[in-house]
């Protein structure tokens, strides 16, 4: 039995469980609040239950494996220095990371190590260290670390009222069409058995919107400009594919055989950036914001694509 705390009220039940179960999967802590094995005040909740201060959590048995320990020793010192040099901002309260393609967010899942517990170990003397948010592991740009648990809190209070302002810059295959600038279809996601998930257009789905920009049109494709509302799985990449405009480099959504011509030119990876980051300052109560650099294989392409 675990007693919510005042700095985690407002969180919701999975994630509070995979701070408690760091190394259980995903899979497993949907699997015990779906049967019932997770309970708040002795009632049953939903994953997305959020908890309040004082409620009795009761977090059942469960066999996980032993918790793995990442040590400056596990990550390359090559990789410690990437990450170190991809922090775009820190202060006392938080940290905005350019996060290169290919690292994930957080180990686990067969990946030893992430963006997390790399940062970790660069800032020992950090009581905690939290991810606000999440982007794919091959998407790169702006990603928000907490460094207080009240900071967290304060972050995903704004997430949940729309308040953030997140801004991709995308490539996608061939032209987008015209007068589309509102993509508004539910998405439903699907855990797949072999890991990861599938994301497909679903009327039963949850609620999903995108708002898209023509910036240039490329040789055989488009670069967009594009603004999340909803921040759901695969949100971009799904809404694109709904168009008829897979994302470059999209081998679980787009043409495999097509991304090939494009590894030929040098982008070897998804063509999704998160440029832009907005929103207020938990400490100052300012609102701030960030751009990420693109890397250099992104600024490679578009200018080998430019018409």
């Amino acid at each position: 039995m675990v007693e919510v705390t005042e700095e985690d009220e407002g969180q919701r039940v999975d994630n509070f469980l995979m701070r408690h179960l760091r190394k259980a999967p995903r899979t497993l802590i949907y699997r015990i609040i779906r049967k019932g094995e997770v309970r708040v005040n002795k009632g049953r909740v939903k994953v997305s239950t959020r908890l309040k201060a004082g409620d009795m959590v009761r977090i059942p048995p469960v066999k996980v494996p032993e918790k793995i320990v990442v040590n400056e020793s596990d990550v390359p010192n090559a990789q410690l220095l990437r990450i170190e040099t991809s922090i775009l901002f820190e202060d006392k309260d938080l940290m905005v990371i350019n996060k290169p393609s290919g690292i994930a967010v957080h180990g686990g899942g067969g990946v030893n190590w992430g963006l997390i517990e790399v940062l970790r170990i660069l800032r020992p003397l950090a009581k905690r260290l939290e991810l606000v948010h999440r982007i794919d592991r091959d998407t790169s740009g702006c990603l928000l670390v907490a460094k207080k648990a009240s900071i967290l809190k304060d972050l995903h209070a704004q997430i949940r009222a729309n308040k953030f302002d997140k801004r991709y810059l995308a490539i996608v295959m061939g032209q987008w069409p015209k007068n589309v600038q509102k993509v508004d279809t539910p998405l439903r996601k699907t855990h797949l058995k072999e890991g990861g998930w599938h994301v497909s257009v679903d009327k039963a789905g949850k609620e999903a919107i995108s708002y898209f920009r023509l910036e240039q049109h490329l040789n055989g494709c488009d670069l967009m400009s594009v603004k999340l509302k909803t921040g759901r799985t695969h949100q971009i990449r799904v809404h694109a594919l709904a168009q008829g405009c897979a994302l470059l480099g999209d081998d679980r959504y787009g043409d495999r055989e097509v991304n090939k011509r494009f590894r030929k030119l040098g982008m070897k990876r998804l063509a999704l950036h998160a440029q832009f980051l907005g929103f207020t300052h938990p400490a100052t109560q300012e609102w701030v914001e960030f751009e990420s650099p693109l890397y250099s294989d992104f600024k490679k392409i578009i200018k080998t694509l430019e018409k």
